[in-house]
């Protein structure tokens, strides 16, 4: 359990991270796909720039983890690190990014439509 809710941890920020790349690409008018292919292969790789990069970009979130699933772990996450004392302000913030979501109606959606509030 513990060793999931470091996983989820990575995962939000990272998530995070992406959504804001893409976002920003995106306005500056460069082509994600293109972009993803190039740093797709140096250090931002990952397996959500890999599988769910270009599905961001395509405004595609029917598959994966949904956003309830990924509230609920970081609930028990965020309940776990005030029983043990460990700081995790940004992944405090992504629950928060992620309640949004929820609120736009992005309940069963993929975790990556946590892009969907940057557009």
């Amino acid at each position: 359990q513990l060793t999931k809710m470091v996983n989820q941890i990575c995962i939000a920020g990272l998530v995070q991270g992406l959504s804001e790349a893409i976002a920003f690409g995106q306005k500056a008018g460069l082509d994600m796909n293109q972009v993803l292919d190039v740093i797709g292969k140096g250090a931002a790789q990952s397996w959500q720039l890999d599988n769910r990069g270009k599905t961001m970009v395509a405004d595609k979130f029917d598959f994966g983890f949904a956003v309830d699933w990924m509230r609920k772990d970081l609930g028990l996450v965020l309940d776990e690190a005030k029983r043990n004392g460990a700081r995790l302000p940004v992944t405090a913030l992504v629950d928060q990014f992620y309640a949004d979501v929820q609120a736009m109606g992005g309940n069963r959606m993929d975790t990556s439509s946590l892009i969907k509030r940057l557009k």
